[in-house]
């Protein structure tokens, strides 16, 4: 398996962790090569030369691998692109994770010839189809523990994604802002890397700057930390295909209010697991959220339902064994020693 270095940012590093938190590299025979990770270029040049020995020995030494592939869009993609290669002249098989979106059609020559093309949602499988019919096209979803803790949420809105216009947080932030008559206590959290002086600039415009925190990027306990006590989750992005950390949310019983792009129609219920608000639609981003901050019972239906949903679609004994089928349609036997699924780890209540 091949991907992001552990702790690296992105949905690539999370989902494998929740690989290794729920038992499969226990289960089977997984030798992880981490291509990349968030440090500096020689960091990153080191780590490629370390994983192009590592992946040549591994090629030589067994008489069959089979090669899984995490790659993202844009150059990451090319990166990966040559280990797939090198799996392909072996004759190894190529499973190519595809995550996130913004893939193009340069990619068709490897879609075509991987065994099997791993994607999150119905969205995803549907762009991969528009450029080659030849790809064995299956839809992966990616393992999220489930919370089981009620707990009393505070007026917060929660925002974990890149901060950028695309991702939708200055309409947020204006959102936000007109709520707050309404709500007075509301506060906007707002986890991730990017351009945080612009938000914080246009949170100070606003004139809500004290009631918007930025933490930076969040690791696994800091996110749980932060779903536990958001009282909204809020994706009102333009693009998107289907975000790791709105399943999260989900999981964690939090309603969303996010946009029908990407896959993320085919996972929120809208009026049942939280709302669905049309891309720039400011006002139905306003509406949606002052609904969920002052009708709480509402809010605690929606959010029991964004649960049940995770539950059913990506819990770990749901989801896993997805690609453990697939492992075993290629030849790849689980070890002796096999354990037990595991199950869902629960959140731990607040304070």
């Amino acid at each position: 398996m091949l991907g992001a270095a552990p702790e690296t940012r992105g949905g690539v590093a999370a989902i494998v962790e929740s690989y290794r938190a729920n038992g499969l590299f226990t289960r089977w025979p997984i030798q992880y090569v981490a291509t990349h990770c968030d440090g500096t270029a020689m960091q990153n040049t080191i780590l490629a030369a370390k994983a192009v020995r590592d992946f040549g020995l591994l090629l030589g030494e067994k008489k069959r691998v089979v090669v899984h592939v995490h790659a993202s869009s844009g150059a990451g993609f090319w990166r990966e692109a040559a280990f797939m290669g090198a799996a392909l002249v072996a004759g190894s098989p190529v499973i190519l994770h595809l995550h996130g979106n913004g893939f193009d059609r340069s990619i068709r020559w490897f879609l075509e010839r991987a065994a099997a093309v791993c994607v999150p949602c119905d969205a995803s499988r549907t762009w991969v189809k528009s450029v080659t019919r030849r790809a064995d096209v299956m839809i992966a979803p990616p393992p999220v523990a489930v919370s089981v803790a009620e707990v009393e949420r505070p007026n917060l809105v929660l925002f974990l994604g890149h901060l950028e216009a695309q991702k939708g947080v200055y309409d947020l932030l204006e959102a936000v802002a007109n709520v707050r008559a309404a709500v007075p206590d509301l506060r906007l959290v707002c986890a991730g890397d990017g351009d945080r002086i612009g938000v914080a600039h246009y949170a100070a415009r606003l004139g809500i700057a004290d009631a918007v925190k930025f933490t930076g990027w969040v690791g696994p306990s800091g996110k749980r930390a932060l779903l536990e006590h958001a009282a909204v989750f809020a994706l009102p992005a333009y693009d998107a295909a289907l975000p790791v950390s709105l399943i999260e949310a989900m999981s964690a019983g939090v309603p969303v209010v996010a946009s029908p792009v990407g896959g993320i129609a085919e996972v929120v219920a809208d009026g049942a697991s939280g709302f669905l608000v049309a891309p720039g639609d400011k006002g139905a981003l306003e509406r949606a959220l002052r609904r969920l901050l002052i009708e709480r019972a509402l809010a605690k239906r929606m959010g029991a339902a964004a649960r049940e949903t995770a539950r059913a679609r990506y819990a770990p004994e749901r989801a896993l064994p997805v690609l453990e089928n697939l492992y075993e349609s290629l030849g790849v036997g689980a070890l002796p020693d096999r354990a037990p699924r595991v199950q869902p780890v629960p959140l731990r209540k607040a304070a």
